[in-house]
Order: C-alpha cells, then sequence, then structure tokens
C-alpha cells in the first residue's frame, strides 16, 4: 500500500509521550501514530454494534411481542 506523508502539530508533552509509547511498543512514532488511527476507525463500528444492542435491549419486549416465537409459528403456517 502507498504511503502518504501527514504532518502533525502537536504540544511537546504529546510528542514525548508519543515517542515514548511507541519505543515501549517497539515500534516507530509512525507506526505507533498508524495504530492508533487504526483502532480509532475500529471503535466507531464497534460503537455501533453496542449502540445497536443496547437499542435492542430497551426495546426487546416490544420486538418480542412482534417477531415472538408465539408469532414464528404464525409465520411458518403461512409457508
Amino acid at each position: 500500500m502507498a504511503k502518504t506523508q501527514l504532518n502533525v502539530r502537536v504540544d511537546e508533552g504529546t510528542a514525548r509521550t508519543a515517542r515514548e509509547r511507541a519505543l515501549e511498543r517497539g515500534m516507530s512514532v509512525n507506526r505507533y501514530i498508524e495504530e492508533l488511527v487504526r483502532q480509532d476507525a475500529g471503535e466507531a463500528g464497534h460503537t455501533f454494534v453496542e449502540a445497536a444492542a443496547d437499542f435492542m435491549k430497551q426495546y426487546e419486549t416490544v420486538f418480542a411481542e412482534e417477531f415472538g416465537a408465539d408469532r414464528e409459528g404464525e409465520r411458518e403456517g403461512r409457508r
């Protein structure tokens, strides 16, 4: 995959922390930042799934009434 250069400005404390964390993990600062961005991007999908699960849990009884096991037999009988 082709690489694109991205320049960012951060305060010295953030830069120092990035260097230290990258060193602790045995990787370059570039690689460390790249991994953070990938994790963050993946987190969006995870957050969506969690929100959907919370929604389903909150409205579980409504869905059970509309699409529950007792209604399943009705739908199967129509086939």
